[in-house]
């Protein structure tokens, strides 16, 4: 954890002190130059978009820039208004893996044009990770509502104003610092999206997690989260093989993945069956096997490995996520959710991804 920090003080980066900080600790920074060489990049590109406005504004007049600004926002605002006419009052219950469970009420008021969303009833803060800040689930409602708005509109906060959003305090949603929160923003903000759709019912559950996969040793790290299948909903199916709601990444390609790392990828397949059944089937999920060529430690952080992903109006729920190491002498290592694990050479680490859940009843 890294408080309040001067990474750049009067236009001078502070390359020594960031190096030093990134150092010390506990548990210090596996590769400290190659941090710095990614926060550089980080200052830059804010550097570049500062610039853009400044120009922006030039050309046009600060007044002219503002008044678009807001006209942007209040578009947003009128088209969700717009799409709170079509929903209905719900709510919905899901828990995850940990045993913790977001709850969310969401009512409509249509003379005003508004909607409330409650997440009263929401887990306790967790002594776990998986804690998410306020941040988190508030863009995950945006998130969703966004995607019930079919004008072609930009992301942005107009879409919250007809949104009233309640979070309870020392909540798995709002927790009291210093909550650990890693696994809030990459998992349960998973969870609060299908609980808002569930909610809603306009949506069957998606894979519900990312299927954060790491590996490293002291001279390579990397990092992916993984796709599975999308949700059904009323009049399609769900998707193969995405990467889906919170998680929208790419993968590196096997041939920059191989040359850059000591690791073989050695099956990425849709992992076909795995999307719930239904009217509208979900979408099926992946099998990655990642051979290692050194000795590396390997972590699995996801969720929907004992909880699966639901179906609605009489879908099923899709298969669950698993996860195993296979030795290099045959031997297997199975584990949930969240485990770490030391590799060494010719040991295959395996994830297989959960599918969507399934929409409607299937005729029989």
């Amino acid at each position: 954890m890294i408080d309040d920090f001067y990474l750049v003080e009067r236009g001078r980066l502070r390359e020594a002190e960031t190096l030093a900080l990134l150092r010390s600790g506990l548990y210090p920074a596996r590769n400290p130059t190659q941090n710095l060489g990614d926060l550089k990049a980080q200052i830059a590109a804010c550097a570049k978009g500062a610039e853009e406005l400044r120009r922006l504004a030039r050309h046009y007049g600060l007044a002219t820039v503002e008044a678009y600004m807001r006209h942007v926002q209040d578009n947003a605002e009128e088209a969700v208004k717009r799409a709170l006419e079509a929903l209905k009052d719900g709510e919905f219950s899901y828990a995850m893996d940990n045993g913790a469970v977001v709850k969310v009420r969401i009512a409509i008021d249509r003379a005003a044009r508004r909607a409330t969303i409650d997440f009263t009833g929401t887990s306790a803060q967790l002594p776990s990770n998986f804690n998410a800040p306020a941040s988190v689930c508030k863009a995950a409602v945006l998130y969703v509502f966004r995607t019930l708005v079919d004008d072609a509109i930009p992301m942005n906060a107009g879409c919250l104003r007809p949104l009233d959003i309640v979070i309870p305090e020392d909540s798995m949603l709002r927790p009291g610092y210093p909550a650990a929160v890693v696994a809030g923003n990459v998992e349960t903000s998973q969870c609060i999206v299908d609980a808002l759709y569930g909610a809603l019912g306009v949506q069957a559950a998606a894979q519900g997690t990312m299927n954060n996969f790491t590996f490293g040793n002291d001279r390579h790290q990397y990092y992916e989260t993984i796709c599975g299948g999308a949700g059904a909903g009323p009049d399609y199916d769900g998707a193969d093989a995405v990467h889906t709601h919170m998680t929208n990444s790419r993968l590196t390609d096997p041939e920059v993945l191989e040359f850059r790392f000591p690791v073989l990828v050695e099956e990425f397949s849709i992992r076909r069956g795995s999307g719930g059944k239904g009217a509208h089937r979900g979408g099926d999920g992946v099998v990655r096997r990642i051979k290692f060529r050194q000795a590396m430690e390997a972590s699995i952080l996801a969720d929907r490995r004992g909880v699966p992903p639901f179906g609605l109006e009489g879908g099923a729920p899709s298969a669950l996520g698993r996860n195993w190491l296979e030795r290099a002498d045959g031997t297997r290592d199975e584990f949930g959710s969240t485990h770490t694990i030391a590799v060494g050479p010719g040991d295959a680490f395996v994830i297989e991804t959960p599918g969507g859940g399934g929409y409607g009843k299937r005729d029989t």
